[in-house]
């Protein structure tokens, strides 16, 4: 039996001891172990690596998806569809307790899992499963896939994330002082709290909050209706929920109601701090909101090889070894598209998860001029586009099988599927740039760049999350210039794509063919200054010193 004594294989840094437990509905720990979607899991697993490395005592708390996110698979016209095949992990361990909560006002039972630190790196992780015999067809489902699509499912999942997890806690028997939520989905966890001290201020002494979202209408709600009836509360009803968080409405904003449960909160970006002080000041009660900005965990991402050459000032074998982790990349791409891109070509990618805002087909706003650029034969591109559209946003979908059909007669453009950790280093490691176009305030963080940096790959990017605390534009980055703010997102479209075309032609493809030492230049600074400031051992470290510990 795994308890509370048996869960760590080193002794704490004194400087991080005090017991956490880290909430999060996604990890991206390896990519044999498909329990995530995007840049939040990314975040997680980064910073469960990081706690591991510095002895930090701290587990993650999240949920064994069945069928993960999705699979992505192509059609037979070569386009986006999402598959569910069950994963099986023989490498989690059964750590015999089983325990039931209440959804929906009748008893599920909950499985826990255990990942040893060992396997991958990463501090402990205890994952929450529902398929279970003892369960009928809905209570098993609650685990089935990651952001059910159904409301009253998604509602389960928080529940069992929140409340399962902080009862596992308690079966483990395992001192906890700090609750973190890593995003809103746990907020029920704080309602199980409050159902043991009965008082606010215990829960709020014992709880942090981290928001990712940018807009108040990104942040998840659900009525009070469906909350009480699907037992999100704890035994409270909902005049004593207004009451607790001083709260009015028909609906929970699972965001708001963190703000006031919560000590203290953080945004993941300095900009991103700005946005949500600024977007939830109007309420009173809230907590304060710092900000930490998100990181990645170099020794995961990071190709060794390039590394040496980095510290060693080595050019002749950087530039040998960035074309040979372009073979490796292009080897996917000729199997996916039957497309061979050649390594001495400049390779622009575009790869994040698939959402509106953030444009991934920009580039080719103003078409006539994209197809110059892309068939310009003294000094040819090749691009990339890779990344996961939810699968009930058909908008997004939509649009990354219209990149599809639009790129399909170009030899030196493909859309690769299957965007996951490991097609995520290959892409990092085998670009040349990478693309990052958002419509500005509405990337909190975006930590992809983070990673390219470190494997060569020079941002291009508006100046939006990390990337204002990072960039110098022709010096480590290129950076587009955002239009004016009052302009209506069409204008703002068609500004920035002119500007991002650009500052391609006039700028990264003369270097990039007639003054590679410039070039060489921008990337080794590139690689010098993402680290340590934006490796996720910095960010797990202010974690403890500016929310755990203060």
């Amino acid at each position: 039996m795994i308890n509370a004594q048996n869960i760590f294989p080193y002794k704490f840094n004194p400087a991080y001891s005090r017991p956490v437990a880290y909430f999060s509905m996604e990890f991206a720990i390896d990519q044999a172990l498909k329990i995530y979607s995007g840049g939040l899991g990314f975040l997680a697993g980064s910073h469960l690596r990081s706690a591991y490395e510095l002895k930090q005592n701290l587990v993650g708390i999240g949920i064994l998806w069945k069928y993960g996110y999705y699979d992505q698979e192509r059609d037979g016209n070569a386009r986006m569809r999402a598959g569910y095949v069950e994963k099986n992990y023989s490498f989690l361990e059964d750590t015999g307790i089983v325990f039931t909560m209440l959804v929906h006002n009748s008893p599920v039972f909950v499985k826990a899992w255990f990942l040893r630190p060992d396997t991958f790196g990463s501090a402990p992780l205890f994952l929450l499963s529902t398929d279970l015999p003892e369960n009928d067809d809905m209570s098993k489902s609650i685990t089935n896939r990651l952001y059910d699509s159904n409301e009253a499912t998604r509602i389960a999942q928080s529940i069992l994330l929140g409340t399962g997890g902080a009862i596992l806690l308690e079966q483990l028997d395992r001192h906890t002082e700090v609750y973190h939520m890593n995003e809103g989905h746990s907020l029920s966890l704080n309602f199980h709290l409050y159902s043991k001290f009965k008082n606010l201020e215990e829960v709020k002494k014992r709880v942090v909050f981290t928001t990712h979202t940018p807009e108040a209408a990104g942040n998840e709600s659900h009525s009070y209706g469906i909350l009480q009836d699907m037992s999100f509360f704890c035994g409270l009803q909902n005049h004593e929920v207004h009451s607790l968080l001083g709260l009015g409405g028909d609906h929970l904003n699972y965001t708001l109601a963190a703000l006031k449960f919560a000590r203290k909160a953080n945004a993941v970006s300095k900009m991103h701090g700005e946005v949500s002080r600024d977007m939830w000041k109007s309420n009173p009660g809230i907590c304060e909101i710092t900000s930490i900005t998100n990181a990645q965990n170099k020794t995961y991402w990071k190709d060794d090889i390039l590394e040496t050459a980095f510290s060693t000032q080595d050019d002749t074998l950087l530039v040998a070894r960035k074309k040979e982790l372009k073979r490796q990349l292009f080897k996917v791409v000729a199997d996916q598209t039957g497309k061979l891109f050649d390594e001495d070509v400049l390779t622009i990618v575009w790869a994040r998860r698939f959402a509106g805002y953030k444009r991934a087909d920009m580039i080719m706003n103003d078409w006539a001029r994209f197809i110059r650029l892309i068939q310009n034969a003294s000094t040819p591109v090749q691009i990339i586009w890779a990344g996961k559209p939810y699968p009930e946003d058909y908008g997004a979908i939509d649009l990354f099988n219209s990149i599809i059909d639009r790129i399909k007669p170009f030899a030196n453009c493909a859309v690769l599927t299957g965007y996951e950790l490991g097609l995520s280093a290959l892409l990092k490691k085998g670009s040349d740039v990478w693309l990052n176009n958002p419509r500005i305030y509405r990337e909190a963080s975006g930590t992809s760049g983070m990673t390219a940096a470190i494997n060569g790959s020079i941002n291009l990017s508006i100046p939006d999350g990390w990337i204002p605390e990072f960039a110098k534009d022709m010096e480590n980055s290129f950076i587009v210039a955002p239009a004016e703010d009052h302009l209506s997102n069409e204008e703002k479209d068609r500004i920035e794509s002119e500007r991002l075309l650009e500052k391609i032609e006039e700028n990264i493809v003369p270097m990039y063919y007639n003054d590679p030492a410039t070039w060489i230049s921008i990337m080794k600074n590139s690689a010098r200054d993402v680290s340590p400031a934006f490796e996720s051992g910095r960010m797990a470290a202010q974690y403890y010193e500016l929310m755990y510990c203060e």
